[in-house]
């Protein structure tokens, strides 16, 4: 009983958190789509598979709480040998030398220029072999919109943005970076999943744009545009693709054995042996 009292609260704890950040996401791109839309169609809020998409944005956050708790501690206590509480406490809390004592500012810096450099070749990663069939719950949205950011299997998150992170926290970076850093990967992720044809002009070059990443859910073309920031690592490592003068359309991926909702995509990539892409 006092389990699923707990298990209650953190639900309800994490509504409390989501709803408001939903509600204020979805009032702003419902404007900027209808005045600079992709692809024209139903607004967000009609699209098929809304509410498996609510479903992640409740699920996602209390995953990858728990996981990033759980295997911190665990990393902590075996890489650093520390087996005092209030000392692996204060180790999340102040972080550790010598990154700690770097001004906040290089820090986030820092953080953001790696972390993407390293989730360029974690997202290039699951776009192969077995690892495909996890990350297909991300690209099995027909209609990408905003509210399809937060659409990931648990593995993808625990071997993509939670073990960045965790490994952030562990090399020694302020757990201060996440309180902006999580509130602008947020926003930068469903602004880059929003319906908008922003190509952010010259400065495509350099930043993922909502055109850009759009164009790497298209079926036909999702072996390219992996950043999820910073646009130049696909520049450099040949997997840029903006042709001039075309938007993004053709949603999706070809498996019509993808199912629709939350549990049972959960469970897709472990009684499907090759899904298409």
């Amino acid at each position: 009983m006092k389990l699923a009292l707990e298990a209650l609260d953190q639900l309800l704890l994490t509504l409390w958190h989501v709803l408001p950040w939903l509600a204020g996401l979805g009032a702003v791109f419902a404007v900027l789509s209808r005045l600079s839309p992709c692809n024209q169609g139903t607004p967000w809020w009609e699209k098929r598979g809304l509410v498996t998409d609510m479903a992640y944005w409740i699920f996602v956050p209390i995953f990858t709480r728990y996981l990033r708790i759980w295997v911190t501690v665990c990393l902590t206590i075996w890489l650093f040998h520390i087996s005092d509480g209030q000392k692996i406490a204060d180790f999340y809390l102040h972080g550790h030398e010598p990154l700690s004592r770097l001004p906040l500012w290089l820090q986030g810096l820092g953080y953001l220029v790696t972390t993407d450099f390293a989730l360029y070749w974690i997202h290039r990663g699951f776009h192969r072999g077995v690892l495909w069939k996890y990350h297909a719950v991300h690209h099995a949205s027909q209609q990408v919109e905003w509210i399809s950011a937060a659409r990931f299997h648990p593995l993808n998150l625990a071997l993509g943005t939670a073990a960045v992170d965790i490994a952030a926290l562990l090399c020694g970076v302020s757990p201060d970076i996440f309180l902006v850093i999580g509130p602008f990967n947020i926003i930068t992720s469903c602004l880059v999943h929003a319906n908008l044809n922003w190509t952010f002009g010259p400065l495509r070059w350099l930043l993922v744009s909502p055109v850009f990443h759009r164009w790497h859910h298209v079926r036909a073309v999702c072996d390219r545009n992996f950043a999820s920031t910073f646009s130049l690592w696909d520049r450099v490592f040949g997997t840029y693709y903006m042709p001039a003068g075309a938007l993004p359309d053709g949603y999706g991926i070809a498996d019509a054995a993808m199912p629709d909702g939350l549990l049972a995509q959960m469970l897709y990539p472990l009684v499907q042996d090759k899904p298409g892409a």
